[in-house]
C-alpha cells in the first residue's frame, strides 16, 4: 500500500522565467492530481509569478521563499536573469549557488520524496539529495536537442569555438543540430567559464550525470531517436512530461492592458499583424535594433512590437528605436515597452505571424495558436532551437553573416514576406497548423504526467524493495 501515500515533489528552478514558468505549468499538474508540490525561489520571483491559483490547487501547491545572498557585483534588485545584462548573469549563478545551505536547511524539515532541479544547482543531485537521501530528477526545460549537443560526463573533447558549430560525433543520425559561429560566439563563456569557476557546460554535465532521473520538457512522437539518445549518453531513465504550454493566465476580458490591445487588434485584418517579441532576456543591440524597425516598417505589415529596451537598472547600454519610426508607423504598428499577454495576442485572428528569438516556450505558444515563425534567435540554445524548427520547416531563419550575425533591413522585410504571404513560404504556414494536434494533445500529455508520477511513487527512498 506504500506505494498509493501522495508525493511530496520539491521544485528548484534556474532564475529565469523561461524556466520558472514550465516549472510552475507542471507543478500545478502534478498538484492537479492531488500531490503536494513545494515550489522554491526568491522572494521577488516568486512575487512576479503568475501564482494566483484556483481554489482546487491551493491546498497542494505552495511556495517557498528564500532570499537570494547579496553580493557586491549584483545590483540589489536583480532575482532573475531578466533584471541584469548578459555578462552579469554569471553573478547572479555566483548568489544562487550560495542558495546550497538555505535549500538544505528547508529540504531538512520537509518530508519530500522528490527534488526536480534545473541544470545550475548541479549540486542538488551531487550533494543535496544523497546527503538528505530524498530522490533527485534533472528537470530540463531545453529542447532534447539542445540536451544532446552538451553531450557525455566524460569523453567530450570540444574545446575551440568551432567544434561548436558541427554536430558532435556521438549523435548517431544526421543532423543539422550545432551552432552558427556567431551564436557560440556570443556565449563561448558556456564553456571557456565565468565567475563562479564552473562552466555552464559542465553544470548541465553534473545536473544530468548525479540525478537519479533525467525529465525532459518533450514527448515521444516528435523526436523519439533524441529520447533514446539521451538515456544512451547519460545511463539512466529519460523520462518526457509533454511541452507543458502556459496556461491561459486568469486574465480578464476587461483587464485594461488587455482590452486596448484587443481594440487595436480587432481593427486589423485577419491574419494581417506581425507579433514581434524576443523574450525577458533577449535584447537586440542598437544596430540590431534599428534593422528590424526599419525592416518591419519596409515590409508595410502591421505590427505588435514588445519591446525591451534594457535589461535591469544595471544595464548599460538601452536601445532606442530610430528617430521618427514610431510617428511614420503610426496607427500601422504599436510598440509596447511594458508587459504584454503573449498569449492572448498570438490568439488573436488578426495575427497571421510571430518574429521571435526562438525561445521554446514562445514557439510552443505560437504552435498552439498555429501562428508561422520568423526566427532571430539571440542568446542560449536559441540557435539549436532554429536549426530544430527549420530542419523540420517549421520556421525559417532571418539570413545573417555567418561571422558576427549581422542581418539587413532588407532581409527582416523579405522574410516577413516570405513566411506571411508569399507561395514559397505556405509550406511553413502550413506546416506549423499540422503541428497544432500534435503538440496541443491532452489525452496524450495526461499519460505522460501520469506515468512521470507513477515512477517516482515507485523509486521513492522510503518505499519497500519489493515494489521496485
Amino acid at each position: 500500500m506504500a506505494v498509493d501515500k501522495k508525493l511530496h515533489i520539491v521544485m528548484f528552478p534556474w532564475l529565469a522565467f523561461g524556466h520558472m514558468i514550465p516549472y510552475l505549468e507542471l507543478s500545478k499538474l502534478i498538484a492537479q492530481k492531488g500531490h503536494r508540490v513545494s515550489f522554491v525561489s526568491t522572494p521577488k520571483n516568486i512575487d512576479r509569478l503568475p501564482t494566483q491559483l484556483p481554489p482546487h490547487l491551493s491546498p497542494f501547491l505552495s511556495f517557498v521563499k528564500i532570499p537570494l545572498p547579496q553580493l557586491h557585483t549584483l545590483p540589489p534588485d536583480a532575482e532573475a536573469t531578466s533584471d541584469l545584462p548578459y555578462d552579469k548573469v554569471q553573478f547572479l549563478k555566483e548568489a544562487f549557488d550560495a542558495l546550497k545551505q538555505p535549500l538544505s536547511d528547508f529540504l531538512q524539515t520537509s518530508d519530500a520524496d522528490w527534488i526536480l532541479y534545473d541544470f545550475a544547482p548541479y549540486w542538488v543531485g551531487q550533494e543535496i539529495g544523497p546527503n538528505l537521501r530524498i530522490k533527485t530528477a534533472f528537470f530540463s526545460i531545453f529542447i532534447l536537442q539542445s540536451l544532446a549537443f552538451v553531450g557525455p560526463m566524460s569523453g567530450d573533447s570540444r574545446m575551440k569555438l568551432e567544434d561548436f558549430t558541427v554536430p558532435p560525433d556521438w549523435i548517431p543520425f544526421p543532423t543539422t543540430v550545432a551552432f552558427r559561429h556567431f551564436e557560440i560566439k556570443k556565449i563561448f563563456d558556456f564553456v571557456a567559464g565565468n565567475a563562479t569557476g564552473v562552466t555552464d557546460i559542465d553544470r548541465f554535465k553534473m545536473s544530468a550525470h548525479y540525478s537519479d532521473l533525467v525529465v525532459v520538457r518533450a514527448f515521444p512522437e516528435f523526436e523519439p531517436e533524441w529520447i533514446q539518445l539521451l538515456e544512451d549518453i547519460h545511463h539512466k531513465t529519460v523520462l518526457p512530461v509533454g511541452q507543458l504550454p502556459t496556461s491561459e493566465y486568469d486574465l480578464k476580458e476587461d483587464n485594461p492592458t488587455w482590452q486596448s490591445i484587443k481594440e487595436w487588434l480587432d481593427k486589423q485584418a485577419k491574419g494581417s499583424v506581425v507579433y514581434v517579441a524576443f523574450g525577458s532576456e533577449a535584447k537586440p543591440n542598437q544596430h540590431e535594433l534599428t534593422e528590424i524597425a526599419l525592416g518591419l516598417e519596409q515590409s508595410r505589415f502591421s505590427f505588435f512590437w514588445v519591446l525591451r529596451t534594457r535589461l535591469g537598472l544595471s544595464d548599460p547600454e538601452p536601445i532606442e528605436l530610430p528617430e521618427g519610426f514610431e510617428e511614420r508607423t503610426k496607427g500601422r504598428g504599436v510598440v509596447c515597452t511594458t508587459w504584454a499577454p503573449q498569449l492572448k495576442i498570438l490568439g488573436h485572428e488578426s495575427v497571421g505571424g510571430f518574429l521571435t528569438h526562438s525561445g521554446w516556450s514562445s514557439v510552443v505558444e505560437a504552435i498552439q495558436s498555429e501562428r508561422a515563425l520568423v526566427l532571430l534567435s539571440f542568446v542560449a540554445d536559441q540557435g539549436i532551437i532554429a536549426r530544430v524548427l527549420e530542419e523540420k520547416k517549421m520556421g525559417y531563419c532571418v539570413p545573417r553573416s555567418e561571422l558576427d550575425g549581422s542581418f539587413t533591413r532588407d532581409s527582416v522585410a523579405e522574410s516577413l514576406k516570405l513566411v506571411m504571404v508569399e507561395e514559397e513560404g505556405k509550406v511553413y504556414r502550413e506546416r506549423i497548423r499540422e503541428m497544432k494536434d500534435l503538440f496541443v494533445n491532452k489525452e496524450r500529455d495526461e499519460k505522460l504526467i501520469d506515468g512521470f508520477l507513477s515512477y517516482l511513487k515507485k523509486h521513492r527512498n522510503n518505499v519497500d524493495e519489493q515494489d521496485h
